[in-house]
């Protein structure tokens, strides 16, 4: 147990690294030019950008490589042992990220390998992997989505990120992917995830999430989705359990065997679009109603 005890300790290093340069990035919000919900960077941050992943404490940590930044090499073994202890501690308490994602990244490399040959094979896919955007407080103009239409994708997504109190960066980064093209396919699942929640419309409590999970199983083959899709429904209440079965389970299969392949879609490039109209393009079944509809007994704790 040395072995995970010593990757543990590395993961929260990392963790801790990862928002100290989100901090660091947040200074230099103020000399970025934004246009269309996107941001065009002035070459002094770029500069600084540069800097802070050169020079960063994390950079000198001696369980990282230069493979990409932030990555973590390990064995098969100690991916094994990753793997059971991070998906133990995920199915008790799914609020861990840094052990969801742990998981995620330990198990998912053939499913990674398979969804980046999809999305190569994908005009738009190809372009996301060529250009890899990234989602986050300085490459979104948060302000002008709220500024849209309410109709529109962007402006349900602000509604999203608003109401919940959520930010794009609260999403870790990628550390035990020996690969550096998976890791951004990784990476990219991971940002966008609130946005399959914004076109599937679901709320982001624990019925919600079960949802999506089983969507994402069909759609992106990652194990970490199918064992949330799995062990799920065990912390629902008997209500929501029930109408999960008999109502959402069969729609979120239907919709994510039927729908396009989500991975492929540059959602950036569809803020100004109406969510009606985004969704029919996608081959998206309208979402079965009330599910967003808040009771004052909540079903996570029954």
């Amino acid at each position: 147990m040395n072995s995970f005890t010593t990757i543990y300790k590395t993961l929260n290093y990392s963790k801790y690294s990862y928002f100290r340069r989100l901090n660091l990035m947040q200074v230099c919000k103020s000399r970025v030019t934004r246009h269309r919900g996107l941001v065009t960077y002035s070459t002094d941050v770029k500069e600084e950008n540069e800097e802070m992943h050169t020079d960063s404490e994390d950079s000198h940590h001696p369980g990282y490589d230069y493979l990409y930044s932030g990555h973590i090499p390990t064995t098969r073994f100690q991916k094994t042992l990753l793997a059971i202890g991070s998906g133990i501690t995920a199915i008790v308490d799914p609020a861990r990220d840094d052990m969801v994602s742990a998981f995620g990244e330990t198990t998912g490399y053939f499913a990674l390998q398979r969804l980046r040959e999809k999305m190569l094979q994908d005009p738009v896919g190809r372009q996301i992997l060529e250009e890899r955007p990234i989602l986050n407080s300085s490459t979104l103009d948060i302000e002008y989505l709220g500024s849209l239409p309410e109709n529109t994708f962007g402006k349900h997504y602000w509604n999203f990120l608003n109401k919940n109190g959520f930010s794009p960066d609260a999403r870790l980064p990628v550390q035990f992917v020996d690969d550096e093209d998976l890791q951004y396919v990784m990476l990219r699942y991971r940002q966008i995830h609130d946005l399959f929640h914004t076109v599937l419309g679901m709320p982001p409590h624990m019925l919600g999430e079960v949802i999506v999970k089983m969507v994402e199983t069909f759609q992106t083959g990652l194990p970490m989705c199918a064992l949330a899709a799995m062990f799920g429904p065990v912390r629902l209440g008997p209500v929501h359990r029930q109408k999960y079965f008999t109502t959402y389970l069969p729609w979120a299969i239907k919709c994510g065997s039927s729908a396009k392949f989500l991975m492929a879609v540059y959602y950036e490039k569809h803020w100004e679009q109406d969510l009606q109209e985004f969704r029919r393009e996608l081959n998206i079944i309208e979402p079965p109603p009330g599910i967003g509809r808040k009771k004052k007994n909540t079903e996570n704790s029954s």
